[in-house]
């Protein structure tokens, strides 16, 4: 995401003086044992939430034959199940800023996690189609929320390791995707041959998801309300103690809110502070800062269309390729093993793509690189998808790596936390709802034609665009500045 350039951050810490308590006690606690524990727990945390923000979606799509037979779905309606993530992930991505700074980032996340658990528990016994694609939504929507506050987190925890905090990020996120995939048939005939236990399983990963976030959702409303006060009590004690005019007073006090603001940055990684805030800026100074007109940046467009066409080509992948292979002749478990190779290309990739991204200028070239190989791919799944299945899966795994990169840039195109919640948000929900008619369309291409001719074409063509707006989308500027331009 952002470069390993110093933070500003870092460098207001040496030179700023806490005079309000609560800011010192904070500062206290950050320099304290306690500090590094919950850093590290949050490291965890991390990793755990990253672990669930795929399963549900891979683990349905090794069953996906047995799911549609089981509740009678036609093609076009498994299309419609295939959309139901980027949809959920629009819908309800776009509340997690406002969420994270009424309850703060750790509670959402929190949350978040406890929804995926709940979601996946009750949707294998739901009772038909309409159940099932309920409680999907309910798994759907927690994911979608820490979809969007991850790269927040990222950056307010570890302003000085945002490229490794992503790559560890984006591989425990690959890990978890191709684990599911990998294992959902064999767990299934392990528990009885029935779809239902095979799917349930997951909720359990979930479930320990949301015990290392506990810590965080219990001190972040008392520091949000305490750094709030502090900073409302030094603007109005400026503002008195000097016996200005009504103009002067205004002033004094946002360059008091000013300094508020940067002495949270500096805290920037500290829990009690800046990851509370999740997606907005510190307190009471961020309620007052203007926010940034995103719309008015064309990278901040080149890369929403750029996330949304990559999203449209990892979800066709995640539900409709096992299926390909199967239709090919391929075993189930060996379909499903594929598309386990297909995600866990981005163990590797997801860690290495973020770290080399924040080294280059621009990140057209590696766009470039996993598009390639992403047309590869579908050309081979359009000739010959099984007699050389494992290598297209290991070319699909290599462009379904676009994901990290488009994280990373959404933390390259913005210069402020601020910046990186809102772009963050923008881009993903954007990006998810551009992708929502491809994996529907690709259902019922395939119902209609009778084959996988047309949907792997569509697959191929969509690719192109991702290039060029991926390459737009890589150029060294901020969305903070084109914005002001304009």
């Amino acid at each position: 995401m952002m470069g390993l350039m110093p933070s500003e951050e870092t460098r207001t810490l040496t030179s700023t003086t806490l005079t309000d308590p609560a800011a010192q006690d904070t500062a206290e606690a950050d320099a304290s044992p306690t500090r590094a524990w919950r850093r590290r727990l949050l490291v965890v945390a991390i990793v755990l939430a990253a672990l669930n923000l795929r399963p549900a979606i891979t683990s349905l799509g090794a069953l996906l034959e047995e799911v549609r037979d089981g509740l009678g779905m036609s093609g076009s309606v498994a299309g419609l199940l295939t959309s139901v993530p980027p949809l959920c992930f629009a819908v309800f991505g776009v509340t997690a800023p406002r969420l994270a700074r009424r309850f703060g980032a750790g509670a959402v996340v929190c949350a978040g996690m406890a929804a995926i658990t709940a979601g996946l528990l009750i949707r294998p016994y739901a009772g038909g189609t309409p159940g099932f694609l309920a409680a999907s939504a309910l798994a759907l929507m927690g994911i979608a929320v820490s979809n969007v506050l991850m790269p927040v987190i990222v950056k307010r925890w570890f302003p000085d390791r945002v490229g490794s905090m992503t790559g560890l990020y984006s591989m425990a996120l690959a890990c978890g995707t191709a684990v599911a995939a990998a294992a959902t048939v064999p767990l299934t005939d392990a528990l009885g041959g029935d779809w239902q236990p095979g799917l349930t399983v997951w909720a359990a990963l979930a479930a320990a998801a949301v015990l290392p976030w506990l810590p965080f959702v219990r001190n972040g409303e008392r520091t949000r309300a305490a750094r709030g006060a502090s900073a409302r009590g030094d603007a109005e004690r400026e503002a008195a103690g000097r016996g200005a005019s009504a103009r002067d007073a205004a002033e004094q006090g946002a360059a008091a809110r000013e300094a508020a603001d940067r002495d949270a940055s500096a805290r920037g990684a500290s829990a009690e502070t800046e990851t509370e805030t999740g997606a907005g800026a510190a307190g009471a100074a961020g309620a007052e800062r203007p926010a940034l007109r995103i719309t008015r940046s064309r990278t901040a467009w080149a890369l929403a269309v750029f996330f949304g066409l990559q999203a449209t080509a990892a979800y066709i992948t995640m539900g409709w390729v096992a299926q390909i292979f199967r239709d090919a002749g391929v075993a189930a478990g060996t379909a499903g093993v594929l598309l386990a190779v297909i995600m866990a290309m981005g163990i590797p990739l997801a860690f290495v793509i973020p770290r080399v991204a924040t080294r280059l200028p621009s990140q057209g070239p590696i766009v470039l690189v996993l598009g390639v190989c992403g047309l590869a791919g579908y050309a081979g799944l359009y000739f010959a998808p099984a007699g050389g299945a494992w290598l297209w899966a290991l070319l699909l795994g290599v462009s379904n790596c676009a994901f990290p990169l488009a994280l990373t840039m959404v933390g390259m195109r913005a210069r402020t936390g601020s910046g990186v919640a809102q772009l963050s948000a923008f881009a993903q929900s954007t990006g998810y709802l551009i992708s929502i008619p491809g994996p529907l369309l690709v259902g019922v291409l395939y119902q209609h034609s009778g084959g996988w001719g047309l949907p792997i074409a569509l697959m191929a063509a969509l690719m192109v665009p991702q290039m060029l707006v991926g390459v737009l989308a890589g150029r060294d500027r901020t969305v903070e500045d084109e914005a002001a331009a304009r």
